[in-house]
């Protein structure tokens, strides 16, 4: 359930976000997605932790940035925002590819903990940002440095891979 509600909040941020309603955008974000601090913690402590639980919560995670960024880009493409809009997908892309690349590093043995940019600070980013009224700086730093943790990551998979011969 706070998985669930998580999600609603970021969706609602990201309605909140297509409207220019930065600052209660930032703080439903902030809001939403501290939930996401307690949903595993909980479900292991009542003994109802799941490996499907967990899979949910990784891609509610990504649903969850993907909906604040998507309403962005919405805000933007009506404002001849287009930098904006490359930046926001370049966000998603990266925010996904971190998540990816740590999954297939799990299929193949490896724990990956690694990561410059993990989700706890984008979304730090995203809602101060936000609440800062500061979107264009905010999104100039979390494409590149989502995209950089992505390969920070790959770099570290290759590397332990070779190790491992």
């Amino acid at each position: 359930m706070l998985t669930l509600a998580g999600v609603a909040g970021n969706i609602g941020a990201g309605a909140l976000a297509a409207m220019g309603e930065f600052l209660p955008a930032g703080i439903l974000v902030l809001a939403a997605s501290s939930l996401d601090l307690f949903d595993g913690a909980l479900a292991r402590a009542t003994g109802q932790a799941t490996d499907f639980g967990s899979v949910l919560d990784a891609v509610m995670d990504r649903v969850s940035e993907a909906a604040v960024l998507f309403g962005l880009l919405i805000y933007y493409s009506d404002r001849g925002g287009q930098t904006e809009e490359i930046l926001a997908f370049a966000a998603v892309a990266g925010s996904i590819l971190v998540s990816y690349v740590r999954a297939r590093a799990e299929i193949v043995g490896l724990k990956l903990r690694e990561g410059l940019f993990t989700r706890t600070e984008r979304v730090a980013v995203l809602g101060i940002g936000l609440m800062l009224g500061l979107v264009t700086e905010m999104l100039w730093v979390l494409a590149p440095l989502a995209g950089l943790t992505a390969a920070q990551r790959l770099f570290v998979v290759w590397r332990e891979l070779r190790r491992k011969g």
